[in-house]
């Protein structure tokens, strides 16, 4: 009876732990399932985030100078540049026009904001501060300029194109270009930036007067200020060289010899290497204007060195960008200069949401910014014709640019781009401490830091002897007369 009772006993635990063993098997395989939903959810998921990520992946390969990574300082510094411009050029520019005052010219106007571009109360705790100089005298500039307001906070406040090659100077001075290639954002010293306020009433009624200035072009005056940071000042300016065309040669002219050929080790570097007076004369290269574009270019260069050797300014250069029209743009030389910044604040706010995390909307922007990393920018995102409003002056009236002719004024192969660029240098005892020194040791007439008047004159029959026919203008010249 016992082995009976124990037999039943043993069937039912039997069939009892089948029975278990057949239910969590049944359980295993329903939870197997609904992991591989949620798997294979997740994984949909991911794709479609790895797609939204596409647009960020960054180029590792280094195309020219040195790479710049997420943590560039710059990056966060050129995102609050471009927020206080579009609020303070977008505010100037929505009021009614109006006749320019002396204050116009001294005045300036103080905003403070968060990071999603808020203006905040003095006194409230703020991501930077930012600072417009002039505003009213700039909008005027930029409207002599032919600049469209709208077009202008388009082009500026966009995505935003980082250039690794820096200035062509010694200044330590970084670039921004604006999407479209037009403007430059340049940051510069306090005391260059103490120096055109002083200077931009002269500036502004001599650009009213001469539509076809070579002289660089101001569209605006800032300064920015993080928090715990350094005042930053820049300038707006356009851009000398065109977005459509490669520039296959490039000098940068001051009319001195001490210190002005670069070395073919470092032109072999690079394609687009900035060439000094010495290399233009080493290379016999030759300006090739007829007579009647030759008569404009002389007369106009005249009119603006005169107004610089008054401001007592020196140490300025023409630039001169050469397009070979046989060549084109087959080598695609803009390729290799540029590339894209461009933070995505939605994904950030996408990413954040499913991942369930509370960040205000200033917190993920900031995160967006610092994250963000250059791409190279192929030459096809760049407009394929020039600026419009080029064509209201003469030396960029062709292609963009000033087209060489013969002496029968007949067009020929070459287009140069062409502006006296560095000009916010006054003839200071810096530099007269700079002239002593170096006349000691070197000829005091072909050092750069000169006397303006002397600078001035030296610089015009230099750029007379850059021509390829220049009988019939003069080779030395009288500086003299400020008018």
């Amino acid at each position: 009876m016992i082995a009976s009772g124990s037999s039943r006993s043993l069937a039912r635990h039997h069939t009892t732990g089948h029975a278990g063993r057949k239910q969590k098997k049944i359980q295993e395989v329903t939870i197997s399932e609904e992991f591989q939903k949620e798997l294979s959810a997740r994984r949909r998921a991911f794709k479609r985030l790895s797609r939204r990520q596409d647009d960020d992946k960054e180029e590792d390969r280094v195309m020219v100078g040195t790479r710049i990574d997420k943590h560039h300082k710059n990056y966060v510094l050129m995102y609050n540049m471009l927020t206080g411009i579009r609020i303070a050029v977008g505010r100037v520019c929505a009021k009614p026009n109006r006749v320019l005052t002396d204050e116009d010219f001294a005045g300036a106007h103080k905003l403070v904001f968060n990071v999603n571009g808020d203006e905040l109360t003095p006194g409230a705790k703020y991501d930077f501060k930012f600072k417009d100089y002039a505003p009213w005298a700039f909008r005027q500039l930029r409207e002599q300029f032919g600049i469209d307001p709208a077009d202008y906070l388009v082009s500026l406040t966009s995505k935003y194109i980082l250039s690794e090659l820096g200035s062509p100077g010694k200044s330590g001075s970084f670039f921004y270009y604006s999407r479209d290639y037009r403007f430059i954002i340049k940051t510069i010293h306090h005391a260059e930036h103490k120096y055109l306020r002083k200077i931009l009433k002269d500036y502004h009624s001599h650009v009213l007067n001469n539509p076809d200035t070579l002289l660089c072009r101001y569209y605006g005056l800032h300064r920015v200020k993080q928090p715990r940071g350094r005042k930053i000042h820049f300038v707006v300016m356009g851009n000398v060289f065109p977005p459509n065309k490669d520039i296959h040669e490039t000098y940068d002219l001051k009319g001195s010899i001490i210190g002005r050929l670069l070395p073919d080790a470092e032109i072999k570097k690079s394609k687009n290497a900035v060439m000094k007076d010495l290399n233009f004369e080493k290379n016999k290269q030759k300006l090739q204007l007829g007579p009647q574009k030759r008569k404009l270019f002389v007369s106009q260069l005249m009119r603006d060195v005169k107004l610089l050797v008054r401001l007592n300014i020196m140490d300025y250069s023409l630039l001169i960008g050469i397009h070979n029209m046989v060549r084109g743009n087959k080598e695609n030389i803009r390729d290799s200069t540029l590339q894209l910044f461009q933070p995505d604040t939605k994904r950030a706010e996408r990413r954040a949401s499913m991942l369930k995390r509370r960040q205000t909307k200033a917190q993920v922007v900031r995160k967006a910014i610092a994250q963000t990393n250059p791409e190279r920018l192929d030459s096809s995102a760049l407009p394929d014709d020039t600026f419009h409003e080029r064509r209201n002056c003469a030396f960029y009236s062709d292609e963009g640019g000033f087209q060489s002719t013969n002496e029968e004024d007949r067009p020929t192969s070459a287009l140069y781009y062409m502006g006296i660029i560095d000009i916010l240098t006054p003839y200071d005892s810096k530099k007269k401490s700079e002239h002593f020194f170096k006349s000691m040791t070197q000829d005091k007439h072909q050092i750069s830091a000169v006397k303006p008047l002397e600078y001035g004159e030296r610089f015009m029959g230099f750029m007379a002897k850059t021509l390829e026919h220049n009988d019939d203008i003069p080779h030395e010249y009288n500086m003299r007369s400020s008018r």
